[in-house]
C-alpha cells in the first residue's frame, strides 16, 4: 500500500524533491519524479517541498468513519504532540471533541509509552548491548535497516509507543476493536499497516491536520467543549516522548538503574545518518541513542500543515516541559502486560544495487560535457550532492541526463547562439523601453554594428521602431508585413512578436531584396509587353481601317461601272 500519493501532471521537472531527500529515494523518469517505495524512509520531505504539492498522504480518513458509521467499537489513541498542535484551553476538551465525533473511547498514546520506556529500562540496566538505538521513530528504523543495516544490531528490540497501545487496547477490549492511531506521522502508516511484524494492532492511522479539517465539516470547536477526562492513567513523564530528549526525560524519571549508559538525542535526517556513520566507523560505544527524523521531534512531525499560527517546536517543547511534571508512573496505575509481546525483531533490509562500472560512469558524465574532472561542477541542482553521484543514478536508471542543470543552460544558449549566428535573418529582441536585447549575425551584417556594440543600444537608432511599440502595447503580433528600408537598400518579410518573459518584443526580418528585384523586373515585363500589344492592336486597326476605306471605294465603282452595264444591255435589246 502506498502512503504518499503522486500527480504525474503537477510536476514541473524542478528536482526540489530530489534536493530535499537526503537518502535518495527518488527517481525520475520521462521527466516526471517517482517515489521508490522500497528506499523510502517515509521522512515527508518531499511533501513539504513540492511547491506544485504534486505529492500527498494517502488518507484514511473515510475508512475511520466508516468504522464509525458501521457501529464497530472505535477508540482513537491520541499521540502526546497533541499538546504542542491542537488549539485547547484544557486538555479533557479534545476527548470531548473527539466523542462528538463518535468514537467510543479517547486514550492517550502515552499510555502505551509507559509500557515501551519500562522496556528500556530493562536493556539498560542489563547492559548487554554496545549501544542502544531507540525505535519509536519509524522512519529512523526504515533508515537504518535500509541504509545502516550494519546497525541493526543497536536497535531497541521493542516496539512503538503506537504499536504497545494498539495491542493493549485490543487485549482490553477484544480484537475486533477498531484502534485508530491520531499523530502527526506519515511513516506510521506504514508501520501500522505495511509492517507484517506490527500489523493488526492499529486499523488506521489519521494526522492532526485530517482531525481539524473533519472537526471544521461537523461544525466542532475544540475550545468550547466541556472537560472530559481521558480515559487511560496519567502517563505523567511519557506525555514528553514528542519532544526532543523526550524518550530519555522519560528513562531518566524512572525508578530503575540507568546510569549504565551514554545518552545522546539526535533529531533530523541528516544528523541521524552522521551519527550512524560514526557509528559504522566504530566511533561510538556504550550509548543510548533516541533519534527521530523530524528536527525539533514529533511535535514537527511530517504529516502537520505548518501554519503560521502554530508555536515553533522550541516553544511547545518549553511548554511542554514546563507543564508535565518529570514523574515516573505509578506501579499500581501499570500493571505489566502479561499476555502481550511488546519485542520486535529489526534486519537487514538493505537493497543491494548494482554498482556501474568506472567506463559507464565516465562515459555518463561525457554526455553532459564532464570530460575533465574540472568540469564537474557539483552544484548539486540536480539534488545529488556531485556529479559523479548523479551519473551513478542515470546508469541506475534512477535520473535522467536532463537534469544537469548547468549542461542544459550552457546547450540551450549554444543552440539559441547556432541560431542567431547562422540565419540570414535579422533577429532583433527590445525589452520594453526599445533598448536592443539580442542582436543577430544578419543584423550585423545589416546595420554595420557587432552584436557588442548593439546591445544597449535603442532601436529607434537603427530603424522605425512604431511596429514593435504596437505590438508591445497590445502585446500582439505583427506576421509577414513587407517593410523596405531605403537607406538600407533591402526590401523585408516581418514576423514581430510579444515575448511575456521579458516584456519585450522580437522581431524576425527576412530579407525578400531580390524576390522583390524579381518581381519589379516581372511587372516591367508584363508592361512592356502590354504596350507592344497595344501598338500592334492600334497599328492592326490602322490597316484594317485603310482596307476598309479601299474596298469601299473600289466596291462602288464596281457597282457604278455593272449598273451602266446593264443598263446599255437592256437598251441594246430595244433597237
Amino acid at each position: 500500500m502506498n502512503v504518499i500519493g503522486f500527480k504525474e501532471a503537477k510536476c514541473k521537472n524542478c528536482y526540489k524533491c530530489v534536493r530535499s531527500c537526503d537518502v535518495k529515494a527518488i527517481a525520475v523518469q520521462n521527466e516526471q519524479a517517482q517515489i521508490m517505495n522500497e528506499l523510502c524512509i517515509l521522512c515527508g520531505q518531499c511533501l513539504s517541498a513540492c511547491p506544485q504539492n504534486a505529492k500527498s498522504i494517502i488518507s484514511d480518513l473515510d475508512k475511520v468513519k466508516n468504522f464509525i458509521k458501521s457501529g464497530a467499537r472505535t477508540i482513537v489513541s491520541v499521540a502526546p504532540s497533541y499538546a504542542g498542535v491542537l488549539a485547547f484551553e484544557k486538555r479533557g476538551q479534545i476527548v470531548t471533541a473527539l466523542m462528538k465525533l463518535g468514537f467510543c473511547q479517547v486514550r492517550e498514546t502515552s499510555e502505551g509509552a509507559a509500557y515501551v520506556t519500562e522496556e528500556y529500562g530493562k536493556l539498560i540496566e542489563k547492559g548487554t548491548m554496545d549501544n542502544i538505538i531507540s525505535t519509536c521513530c519509524p522512519s529512523v528504523n526504515d533508515l537504518i535497516e535500509i541504509y545502516y543495516p550494519e546497525s541493526v544490531v543497536y536497535m531497541a528490540p521493542v516496539v512503538s509507543p503506537m504499536i504497545a497501545h494498539g495491542k493493549m487496547i485490543k487485549d482490553l477490549y477484544g480484537q475486533d476493536t477498531k484502534v485508530v492511531f491520531l499523530g502527526p506521522c506519515i511513516a506510521k502508516k506504514r508501520e501500522a499497516q505495511n509492517d507484517s511484524r506490527t500489523y493488526g494492532s492499529i486499523d488506521a492511522v489519521i494526522n492532526f491536520s485530517e482531525l481539524e479539517k473533519w472537526l471544521e465539516e461537523e461544525d466542532i470547536n475544540i475550545s468550547d467543549m466541556e472537560n472530559t477526562e481521558f480515559y487511560n492513567n496519567n502517563p505523567r513523564v511519557n506525555r514528553l516522548y514528542p519532544v526532543g530528549d523526550g524518550v530519555i526525560t522519560s528513562i531518566l524519571s524512572s525508578e530503575r538503574q540507568v546510569d549504565k549508559y551514554r545518552k545522546i538525542a539526535v533529531a533530523g535526517t541528516k544528523n541521524c545518518m552522521e551519527l550512524l556513520e560514526s557509528m559504522k566507523k566504530g566511533e561510538i560505544h556504550h550509548a543510548f541513542i533516541e533519534m527521530n527524523t523530524c528536527e525539533g521531534g514529533c511535535v514537527k512531525g511530517s504529516a502537520l500543515d505548518r501554519k503560521e499560527e502554530y508555536p515553533s517546536p522550541f516553544k511547545i517543547k518549553l511548554d511542554m516541559e514546563e507543564a508535565i511534571p518529570k514523574e515516573c508512573v505509578k506501579e499500581e496505575e501499570f500493571k505489566p502486560l502479561e499476555h502481550i509481546s511488546l519485542s520486535k525483531f529489526f534486519y537487514d533490509r538493505s537493497v543491494k544495487e548494482e554498482i556501474p562500472s568506472e567506463e559507464m560512469i565516465r562515459d555518463t558524465l561525457r554526455k553532459i560535457g564532464k570530460v575533465e574532472k574540472a568540469h564537474e561542477l557539483d552544484c548539486g541542482a540536480c539534488g545529488y550532492a556531485t556529479c559523479r553521484d548523479k551519473a551513478i543514478a542515470v546508469c541506475q536508471g534512477k535520473a535522467e541526463l536532463t537534469m544537469c542543470i548547468p549542461y542544459m543552460h550552457e546547450k540551450a544558449q549554444s543552440m539559441s547562439n547556432i541560431v542567431l549566428d547562422t540565419t540570414p535573418n535579422v533577429i532583433i529582441i527590445v525589452d520594453s523601453e526599445m533598448k536592443i536585447l539580442e542582436f543577430s549575425h544578419g543584423a550585423e551584417k545589416l546595420f554595420g554594428k557587432s552584436k557588442k556594440e548593439a546591445i544597449g543600444m535603442y532601436l529607434f537608432e537603427f530603424i522605425d521602431h512604431r511596429d514593435f511599440e504596437e505590438v508591445l502595447n497590445t502585446q500582439g503580433k505583427i506576421i509577414g508585413k513587407k517593410v523596405t528600408y531605403s537607406e538600407y537598400d533591402i526590401t523585408t518579410l516581418q514576423s514581430i512578436v510579444y515575448v511575456r518573459e521579458v516584456n519585450g518584443v522580437l522581431g524576425i526580418f527576412q530579407d525578400i531584396s531580390s524576390e522583390a528585384e524579381k518581381s519589379k523586373q516581372a511587372y516591367k515585363m508584363k508592361m512592356d509587353t502590354i504596350e507592344m500589344a497595344q501598338r500592334v492592336i492600334d497599328k492592326q486597326m490602322m490597316v484594317a481601317q485603310e482596307i476598309a476605306g479601299l474596298l469601299g471605294e473600289t466596291t462602288a465603282e464596281t457597282k457604278v461601272t455593272l449598273t451602266k452595264l446593264r443598263d446599255t444591255i437592256i437598251n441594246d435589246g430595244e433597237f
